[in-house]
């Protein structure tokens, strides 16, 4: 028999105005219905029915975890330095990392991921290939020092988090338990019922090969991924990778005019520089200048790990913009800004607004790191920056007059760019990520030196994948999709309960009556919420019942009289007045649909 949770002893205030801290509608109403409450900024309590959807989420997690094999362990969320010092993560974490002493004045830190701790404790333990493939798990609170924590617990700077790790002899092993990972969380996803998608990702500072990205489909989502309709390709902004555009043909580029330089006063901007070219400049073609027959060259300011700085330009069409996303891809576990009047003072060769490829490049008199987008093709002809104030150049050709250092993968991507497969248009929406699944190969295990005997008595480094959900995460996803105008809607199996109850009146019988069907439901094994408060008005109880999501929502009230209750599913909205004999029975069949 389960006990039934009784809104008059319940740990519980329910709200009726938006916390002023809260931007996302399932973030207000978390804390509008009592799930969680704010401690400090990006740090979250749970409350008693938030607790009960966590560990729901927490359930269907370690179920498909144990069915693949994974067995689950907990580490320390306090941890020592040395093992993050010998994969560099103490000083690639850079400021994310909650860093501390203890009275001795020892480093420690709180764990952010566990990578090293799993990897410490096969090689404590393990010796043999014999004792190989092995997937570990934990469920664990992990913390991250975020610059900006906001919507609540989508970006916190302490959360919940499922990581599990594989350990395999040879990459053929690591392969099979990424696709059993990716099975297991295709079933966990499809039962915590929201839209998801599985994309190509970027694995970032936690290095590896193959990388895919879980996310919930959502409007409110940080990140943006891409889909090509025509084959089904998706990835992440961060992951999607322009070719190369091909290179012009040789007798076009011989036909290019020779580099000349313009006067265009007044044009720092592309939009300025286009209207100049247009009245003092125009094209002999006779159609009018755009941005993207412009060159943009962006200047940034990198700063890495051990606080060392670095510029670096990136030379881009001027229709598009440095997508920052991309860029910190890219150039991570560096932080990037963009540059600053100090720092143009600081290389006064740079002519702002006038930046031109002349002085860019290791080898010029900048010594600044010139990076192009891929989509600027060798023998293309542009309008760009002469590095003088007031001046641009005409017909400068990529390989003919000017060079770079490489190419960038950090230009916006936009609705219908094609798709990096050839395959068609790609379309934009943005995500939550909810999970990430990725190959780490040996960086790991090289580093922290996992090795075990294989079959001919020879050491070999192990081979690592890594595979993390955002548990807490996921509570916050599953309000953002499923809410409606009037409160939570949780689906059935990550709900509270699974009967709210809700007695309206002063009549003793209605409460009697409701008491009733609450213990008979209880018995049998239906989790419910009973509003037996005795002195609140219909209209808040049922303004609460909407509030708190529970799917089916049970009336006891007036026509109790006439011998009926009325049923609600608080996911559809449909009502039905059911008979106070065949209540339970019908209650039950909502509860437990095809049982």
């Amino acid at each position: 028999m389960t006990r039934p949770l009784r809104l008059s002893t319940l740990f519980l205030r329910t709200l009726r105005e938006d916390p002023a801290d809260a931007e996302l509608p399932g973030h207000k109403l978390l804390v509008r219905a009592g799930y969680i409450r704010r401690a400090a900024p990006g740090i979250y309590s749970w409350m008693p029915l938030g607790l009960r959807v966590l560990r729901k989420v927490e359930r269907i997690v370690r179920e498909e975890m144990d069915a693949i094999g994974g067995q689950e362990l907990s580490f320390p969320a306090l941890l020592p330095r040395e093992p993050y010092e010998a994969t560099n993560r103490w000083t690639e974490y850079g400021p994310n990392l909650f860093r501390l002493h203890d009275r001795k004045g020892v480093d420690m830190l709180l764990g952010p991921t566990h990578e090293e701790m799993f990897t410490l404790a096969v090689k404590d333990m393990f010796s043999s290939y014999k004792e190989l493939p092995l997937t570990l798990y934990q469920i664990q609170t992990k913390y991250r020092d975020e610059a900006r924590p906001r919507a609540g617990l989508l970006r916190g700077r302490e959360f919940i988090m499922k990581d599990s790790y594989s350990f395999d002899v040879g990459d053929d092993g690591l392969d099979e338990a990424y696709q059993r990972h990716r099975e297991a969380y295709i079933k966990m996803f499809d039962r915590l019922g929201f839209d998801y998608v599985i994309v190509h990702a970027d694995s970032g500072a936690m290095g590896g090969s193959a990388s895919e990205e879980f996310l919930a489909v959502s409007p409110v989502g940080e990140d943006t991924f891409v889909r090509c309709e025509a084959s089904g390709y998706a990835a992440n902004v961060e992951a999607v990778v322009v070719p190369r555009a091909p290179a012009v043909d040789e007798a076009t580029v011989a036909a290019t005019p020779a580099a000349h330089v313009e006067d265009t006063p007044d044009s720092p901007t592309i939009a300025t520089l286009v209207s100049q070219a247009d009245a003092l400049h125009p094209r002999s073609d006779g159609r009018g200048w755009t941005a993207a027959d412009t060159l943009k060259n962006v200047v940034v300011l990198l700063t890495h790990p051990d606080g060392s700085t670095e510029p670096l330009a990136i030379g881009l069409p001027g229709d598009r913009d440095v997508d920052a996303k991309r860029l910190e891809a890219q150039v991570a576990p560096a932080d990037w800004r963009p540059f600053e009047a100090a720092d143009f003072a600081a290389y006064p060769m740079l002519a702002k607004g006038y930046i031109g490829p002349g002085v860019l490049g290791e080898e010029r008199s900048s010594g600044i790191r010139y990076l192009l987008d891929p989509s600027v093709a060798e023998g293309s002809a542009w309008v760009t920056g002469a590095d003088e104030h007031g001046k641009h150049v005409f017909d400068l050709v990529l390989g003919r007059d000017f060079t770079a250092d490489g190419t960038i993968q950090a230009g916006e991507i936009r609705e219908g760019d094609p798709s990096p497969d050839g395959a068609g248009p790609l379309t934009l929406a943005r995500g939550i990520e909810m999970g990430h699944i990725f190959q780490l190969g040996r960086k790991y295990a090289e580093a922290l030196d996992l090795k075990v005997l294989d079959e001919n008595g020879k050491l070999v480094t192990v081979t690592m994948g890594s595979y993390g959900v955002g548990v807490s995460r996921a509570v916050a996803a599953v309000a953002e999709a499923t809410h409606d105008e009037l409160g939570l809607v949780w689906p059935r199996e990550l709900a509270p309960a699974d009967v709210h109850v809700v007695a309206t009146g002063k009549d003793a019988a209605v409460f009697d009556h409701a008491g009733g069907l609450v213990d008979q439901l209880a018995a049998e094994g239906v989790e419910v919420i009973y509003d037996d408060r005795p002195k609140v008005s219909p209209g808040v109880k049922f303004k609460d019942a909407e509030l708190l999501g529970v799917p089916t929502i049970v009336v006891v009230g007036k026509g109790l009289a006439d011998g009926v209750l009325e049923l609600k599913d608080r996911r559809t909205g449909e009502r039905q007045d059911v008979p106070v004999d065949a209540a339970v029975e019908q209650i039950l069949a909502a509860v437990r649909p095809g049982a």
